[in-house]
């Protein structure tokens, strides 16, 4: 009975602990957004850019978008991905080869399963994916985005 109340009283501090973290982090992803951001944006795209969450793989139409244009984020609107770097992953979610050089910054996530990298916009730091060493060649790099990260706009 004694051993039962331990493991109970460790299971109630861990969950209580990982609560007060995770309140902890979406105020500190929260700093992140500019200024009347979340007022703008849908609450799934506020939740994936600015609170680093994932869309449901084969949800995003932009998976299926093969038109020439460019990528732009759905926050500020700054160029991220060209449509000749587009290629069908068969992930569910967009991905590219290669951003617009300058677009993005990369940073090590190790918030699920072990460590992977993180792609951000350079403008406001916001969440758009992760990049990967399983892409095709000659860059083998697969930059996987959340399809609500972005929007899509055809050359003319």
């Amino acid at each position: 009975m004694k051993k039962r109340r331990t493991v109970v009283t460790f299971l109630v501090a861990f969950v209580a602990a990982a609560l007060v973290f995770f309140l902890y982090l979406r105020e500190q992803t929260d700093l992140l957004a500019p200024p009347g951001v979340k007022e703008r944006l849908s609450p799934e795209v506020y939740r994936v850019m600015y609170e680093r969450g994932t869309e449901p793989a084969f949800s995003s139409p932009l998976d299926k978008e093969y038109r020439k244009g460019t990528y732009v984020t759905a926050d500020t609107g700054l160029y991220v991905y060209r449509s000749e770097d587009k290629y069908d992953s068969g992930t569910g979610w967009p991905s590219f080869t290669k951003p617009i050089e300058g677009s993005i910054e990369l940073r090590e996530d190790g918030s699920l399963f072990g460590k992977r990298v993180e792609v951000v916009s350079v403008d406001t730091g916001a969440h758009l994916g992760h990049v990967f060493d399983d892409g095709p060649p000659p860059l083998g790099k697969r930059y996987c985005m959340n399809g609500v990260a972005l929007r899509f706009i055809p050359d003319e």
